[in-house]
């Protein structure tokens, strides 16, 4: 330590003995947050074994994801332990929020790279739609990057409620599939029968009823079912009620075939 510091730390010693930077240390004087104690006689500033106590403190707080800001106004300053404590829960409330998100985009970046190299070009419409879907937890964004312009036309013309009750709708029947499934309910039965009917309104209100495109989505899905190795017990419970549904109704939709028959596939 130099002799005309007496006791004190210029503002380099204490940034190399906490890890931090000079010009760390220049920016919390500017703020007020940590002001030296001492100048020497050449104009340097000095820092105190006090102000190094409470270096560490705004150190460790900001590592805890605090703003200087909260923690010259709403830490530094508090002595009841109570309000530090409140404190303390607000910004674990605010990191799970964080995690959660940061969990959420982890998924939606995972998942679309998946997505993008299985595309023949990179289509950054597509690219968005699909990060949308995955948002959403619509399961099947893996058709997106099939998608040719007039579906992907067809895809963008939903506005945002229409888009989320549909959305809505199908989360809620394959997840409906997926219990009747695991019960070994019959496809062909009451129960069966009561979720196709509701399954194809659905399919219905998302094609509004074009024939054409229904087929070309039915062949796209059928084929994204082989290509992701198989079908699950949901796909395939919704293939086998369907069929009794449309042979019962006497519905005879394009493109179905590959659909309904995707039990053979798995």
């Amino acid at each position: 330590m130099q002799k005309d510091t007496g006791g004190f730390m210029t503002v380099g010693e204490l940034s190399a003995r906490l890890g931090t930077t000079v010009r760390t240390l220049q920016y919390y004087d500017r703020l007020g947050l940590l002001k030296p104690s001492a100048e020497s006689e050449g104009g340097r500033r000095l820092y105190s074994e006090k102000d190094m106590v409470l270096l560490h403190q705004i150190l460790s707080l900001k590592k805890l994801g605090f703003s200087l800001k909260e923690i010259r106004e709403q830490l530094i300053p508090l002595e009841n332990r109570e309000q530090v404590a409140e404190v303390f829960l607000r910004q674990a409330e605010e990191l799970r929020r964080e995690i959660a998100e940061r969990t959420a985009t982890l998924r939606t970046v995972t998942c679309l790279r998946e997505e993008v190299l299985q595309m023949e070009t990179v289509d950054f419409e597509k690219i968005a739609a699909i990060i949308e879907s995955i948002r959403e937890n619509n399961t099947d964004y893996r058709m997106i990057k099939y998608f040719d312009q007039e579906i992907m036309a067809h895809f963008r013309a939903f506005d945002r409620p229409q888009s989320d009750r549909i959305n809505g709708a199908h989360q809620r029947l394959t997840a409906r599939a997926a219990e009747l499934a695991a019960q070994d309910a019959d496809p062909a039965g009451a129960e069966g029968q009561a979720f196709a009917a509701e399954f194809w309104e659905m399919v219905q209100a998302f094609t509004g009823g074009d024939l054409s495109l229904l087929g070309r989505l039915m062949k796209l899905s059928a084929e994204d079912g082989r290509l992701q190795g198989g079908y699950k017990p949901a796909d395939i419970f919704i293939g086998r009620a369907l069929e009794t549904y449309f042979r019962e109704q006497g519905i005879t939709p394009p493109g179905m075939k590959g659909f309904t028959d995707n039990d053979k596939h798995d």
